[in-house]
């Protein structure tokens, strides 16, 4: 159902997963709505799947306020940042759906090439999480990946690294 109600309800959002149909040259928005779900999650096809459901909402927020929606500015992390920048007028639509499913298809490689795993660690100062870290490597990688808030930061890395990682931070005071 991913984008389905907005589609249903906007001619510019159904004009936004028509667009990312047609330059992937798949029914990318046909996946979206219906599945299979272990199809739309991987990788390859969740990041433009994200992009063009976000570029959809976008399109039915501008068509239902016209003029009144003009940002100052706009911001995205991580993938959300291609849709920050197709608002921003930075980059185009059609090119930013091409990048996302070229960067699915990296990622899904360098995945299946070398598996790892992400935890969020809640409620440890990022020092002791570093020192964790350096600890923990001796199972192999594993690095802090991103700060999402004080008291939030990301781990990522090799399985087992990571899962002494996660050990170590629970003993030293992680909620979770």
């Amino acid at each position: 159902g991913m984008g389905s109600s907005l589609a249903t309800t906007s001619p510019a959002a159904r004009n936004a997963l028509a667009t990312a149909d047609a330059v992937l040259g798949i029914g990318l928005s046909d996946l979206m709505a219906n599945g299979p779900a272990e199809t739309l999650e991987d990788t390859f096809n969740a990041q433009p799947a994200i992009l063009a459901a976000s570029i959809a909402a976008i399109g039915a927020i501008e068509e239902a306020l016209g003029e009144a929606l003009k940002p100052a500015m706009v911001a995205g992390h991580s993938l959300g940042e291609f849709s920050a920048l197709v608002v921003a007028g930075v980059l185009s639509y059609e090119d930013a759906l091409r990048l996302v499913r070229e960067r699915g298809r990296i990622m899904k490689a360098a995945g299946e090439t070398a598996p790892g795993a992400m935890a969020a660690v809640l409620g440890l100062d990022d020092g002791v999480l570093e020192a964790v870290c350096r600890e923990a490597s001796s199972e192999g990688i594993v690095v802090l990946a991103n700060r999402n808030c004080p008291g939030q930061t990301v781990i990522s890395g090799d399985v087992a690294a990571l899962e002494r990682a996660s050990e170590l931070a629970k003993e030293r005071g992680a909620k979770r």
